[in-house]
């Protein structure tokens, strides 16, 4: 079984929201560069996540979950998207470094819903 291991939040507003989950729930943020989108790494008590620059339009109220994306973490990141694939999933966002830490991918369920892949590896590059 494949543990869940990291969340990420979409914003349109980076530096408000940062604000927001710091002064609620005490969470720190550190910016990180060298990404393709711009990007801050979350720190809680037990689960990591990350907040980005969101890359689409807000869906409009009353359309759905607008939700936090999770990430399962996987020890063979090709072979789990390509089961993704056969099962009828779809690439959201191709695989990418984040460098020396792991390999980040998104996919789309035959639902439509959002999540990502990671498979830890500290020579990502």
């Amino acid at each position: 079984m494949q543990p869940l291991v990291y969340f990420e939040i979409q914003s349109s507003n980076p530096a408000r929201d940062l604000q927001f989950y710091q002064a609620v729930f005490g969470w720190t943020f550190t910016k990180v560069e060298g990404l393709p989108i711009e990007y801050y790494q979350i720190d809680t008590a037990n689960i990591h996540g990350g907040l980005l620059k969101r890359p689409a339009e807000i869906p409009p109220t009353h359309c759905g979950t607008n939700a936090f994306t999770c990430s399962i973490q996987v020890e063979d990141f090709d072979t789990t998207a390509a089961k993704i694939l056969a099962q009828g999933g779809q690439e959201a966002m191709p695989k990418f470094a984040i460098p020396n830490k792991c390999w980040q991918g998104y996919f789309i369920d035959p639902d439509h819903n959002t999540f990502g892949l990671v498979q830890l590896d500290p020579n990502a590059a």
